[in-house]
């Protein structure tokens, strides 16, 4: 048994922060977008009627869950909004970390956080794409 201590050169908690960030503001987004496809389905509508305020998403409520709904829709907001002006941020500093540490970093973190970059540019780029910015308005409304 060794006794000699392995030093890492980055700081675990705060790769774990990144990886837990980068996927919650894309985990946001993805929750977002299927919320506003599963009610243009099943109000049978196109996007230019969900913005009318007909289908406020705060409309979605479930048998009196309206205290658990309005947290869960200031959290999913909150993160919504911080991955639209972080996204690209986090992404370079996580592909940064991983040309920097790639023999340091285990594989599973490397993994997460390419991952989490390519997931947060691809959701970058989906958000200012025009079918999208309907879904947008609908949700901050």
């Amino acid at each position: 048994m060794s006794s000699v201590a392995h030093a890492t050169s980055y700081s675990r908690p705060l790769v774990r922060v990144l990886v837990v960030a980068q996927l919650a503001t894309v985990g946001a987004f993805l929750a977002v977008l299927s919320l506003y496809l599963g009610r243009m389905a099943t109000a049978g509508v196109g996007p230019a009627e969900m913005v009318t305020g007909a289908y406020d998403p705060k409309d979605m409520v479930l048998f009196g869950l309206h205290g658990l709904f309005y947290w869960l829709h200031a959290v999913i907001s909150v993160l919504y909004l911080v991955g639209a002006v972080l996204g690209l941020p986090l992404a370079v500093v996580a592909v940064a970390l991983v040309a920097r540490e790639r023999d340091a970093l285990p594989r599973a973190t490397r993994a997460l956080l390419v991952t989490g970059a390519v997931g947060g540019l691809l959701v970058l780029a989906l958000r200012f794409a025009p079918p999208l910015l309907t879904m947008h308005r609908w949700w901050m409304d």
